[in-house]
């Protein structure tokens, strides 16, 4: 494919990835109006991002393997139909479970567009020139991310009000379906006797899920401790259900994750430093406009506005290293830096409390930003130059899926332990108010209804908290920064698909055929 024409195909395949990544970020502007307006706690408030990209992990593998199996235009044009039905129901729910079932939905179409964008990116474009597309991707992913909190904002502080936050999404997804009929042109191999892992997808997606749930209740005071006998069984069934998995998909033909894949050094290394990648960037951005608004008393609007140093890092990094990538041939380099950024730009943030002055606060999420970028999409990339176009869907999806999972447990965990931390600090900051405060502070989130003491000790609490929860993402960082230390450092080849080196067929009838050299899986590149 020409240049014209991989742009023409990446129109509506970025139309359809910036609708799903703004759901989220518009979402999380929004989110402390949404629990106070429907009466929801901390937990809800974690929940609401945790189950969306819970349904976005469970899934993801499943979409990258029928990205192998069929028509990768029909399946993207049908996550997004799947995404428009949980944006809808979203807007009109009326309950916290509700909006969690609405979210679920979302999160599955989500899935469904992170892996097969990817995807066919990687069945059109070879490494080399991917660097350059992938910056366009970056770039997508940073504007979304740094509009969708100042839309969330003004949707949110305009008569229009929270709702709209989903519905806001309907139309732009109409129009990627569009864009994505008309310029996306694809062909599809016919497979016969195709087999998919169903009961591998199952323990999947239930053994992540009960994880989830151990990690989202654990050290509450209303449900149970970290060490007890319901963690012994949630943790023990969410291990065996994830060992059942692994034994399912080694005997499987067609396994959802295939296990040649995951356990390559490449990929390996890959998933470990997306894990922390996701932990870092979803479990404590997620929080951040929750610290601009509820710590600092900033509106929707504001925050939003205030994050944008964040997603400027991002958009710089994606873009920049892309091009780079793309001249030089050089990845490794670009994470290895990223991943630096991204320890010292968590550590510095978990120095900040409710006084902080804003541009300290603005300088520190832009090194986090400049890391993420550098990170995320060459992770994909150095996976995608070890393996196939037919393994492509699958192993670019089973890095986006640990990349997600790591954020749904940095979610759960992150705000566990935020809505604790809460607790403590606004009991003793009530005590000296001579108010007694038996409760936790995983109450009601609208502040604006308290006593104006009240009010400044939680809010308080709440700044003064959320600065732990950066310094853990932090050390989190620090197992990213190891594993791409070691990831090989493997040249880019320049061709869509790995090409064996042919044999010299003109040798002697006894002569034994020259050996290929193996540089990449058995595989030369030429």
């Amino acid at each position: 494919m020409t240049h014209r024409q991989i742009l023409e195909a990446l129109t509506g395949l970025l139309a359809a990835l910036f609708t799903a990544l703004l759901s989220t970020t518009i979402v999380s502007t929004a989110l402390p109006t949404i629990i106070a307006d429907l009466q929801g706690s901390q937990t809800a408030y974690a929940w609401v991002i945790t189950t969306a990209l819970l349904a976005n992990a469970a899934s993801t593998p499943i979409w990258g393997k029928l990205a192998d199996l069929f028509n990768k235009k029909v399946l993207v044009q049908s996550a997004i139909l799947i995404f428009v039905a949980g944006s809808l129901i979203a807007g009109f729910a009326h309950s916290v479970p509700l909006l969690l079932g609405a979210r679920v939905i979302q999160g599955i179409g989500m899935g469904g567009l992170t892996a097969l964008v990817i995807a066919i990116i990687g069945t059109i474009v070879s490494p080399r020139e991917r660097g350059r597309y992938s910056g366009y991707t970056g770039a997508v992913m940073a504007v979304s991310m740094s509009g969708g909190p100042i839309l969330g904002g003004l949707i949110v502080d305009s008569p229009l009000g929270w709702r709209w936050t989903f519905f806001v999404c309907v139309p732009l997804a109409v129009v990627a379906l569009v864009l994505l009929q008309k310029t996306l042109h694809i062909e599809t191999e016919r497979k016969e006797n195709v087999s998919i892992d169903w009961l591998g997808a199952l323990l999947l997606t239930a053994g992540v899920s009960i994880l989830l749930v151990w990690v989202s209740f654990a050290g509450k005071a209303d449900y149970y401790a970290w060490i007890s006998r319901e963690t012994a069984l949630l943790v023990g069934a969410g291990v065996l259900l994830l060992a059942l998995m692994i034994l399912v998909e080694s005997r499987h033909s067609s396994p959802i994750i295939p296990l040649h894949i995951v356990t390559e050094r490449t990929t390996g290394l890959a998933i470990i430093a997306s894990i922390s990648v996701g932990v870092g960037l979803f479990g404590a951005t997620t929080f951040l406009t929750q610290y601009f608004q509820t710590a600092r008393g900033y509106s929707p609007t504001d925050a939003g506005l205030l994050s944008i140093p964040l997603v400027f890092g991002m958009l710089v990094a994606s873009v920049g290293s892309g091009q780079l990538i793309t001249r030089f041939g050089r990845w490794k380099p670009y994470i290895v830096t990223g991943a630096v950024l991204l320890v010292i730009g968590f550590m510095l943030l978990g120095s900040i409390d409710h006084a902080t002055s804003l541009w300290t606060v603005g300088i520190f999420i832009t090194i986090v930003g400049l890391g993420t970028g550098m990170l995320m999409q060459n992770l994909v990339l150095a996976v995608q130059n070890t393996v196939s176009v037919k393994n492509v869907g699958a192993a670019s999806s089973t890095v986006a899926f640990f990349r997600t999972f790591g954020g749904a447990i940095g979610v759960s965990v992150l705000g566990s332990l935020l809505a604790t931390r809460v607790a403590d600090k606004s009991v003793a900051g009530l005590a000296e108010l001579g108010v007694d405060a038996s409760s936790s502070g995983g109450g009601s989130l609208d502040l604006d209804s308290l006593p104006a003491p009240v009010e400044m000790v939680i809010r308080t609490a709440y700044g003064d908290a959320t600065g732990r929860i950066f310094l853990i993402a932090g050390f989190v960082a620090m197992v990213t920064l190891i594993a791409v230390a070691f990831i090989p450092n493997r040249p880019l080849r320049k061709t869509i698909d790995l090409v064996e080196e042919p044999v010299d067929d003109t040798s002697a009838p006894f002569e034994q055929p020259t050996t290929v050299p193996a540089e990449l899986d058995g595989h030369r590149v030429r």
